[in-house]
């Protein structure tokens, strides 16, 4: 099955949960949802800075 926007958000939100409860302070990933599952780029970013707003994780995103 391919990602929609609302279950990219809900894994993020399960992504943060996971850093938070285990001292995780980087994340490195690729533009993720955005290869063969077509999603546009401009709004994963979004949802991923929505839902890390409000801590101090480090996010790195790497392009090929």
């Amino acid at each position: 099955h391919k990602p929609t926007y609302e279950n990219m958000q809900k894994s993020l939100e399960a992504m943060k949960a996971h850093c938070l409860n285990n001292g995780v302070t980087d994340i490195s990933m690729p533009k993720i949802g955005c290869g063969l599952d077509r999603l546009e780029w401009n709004k994963v970013s979004a949802i991923l800075g929505e839902v890390f707003e409000d801590t101090d994780i480090k996010i790195t995103v790497y392009t090929l």
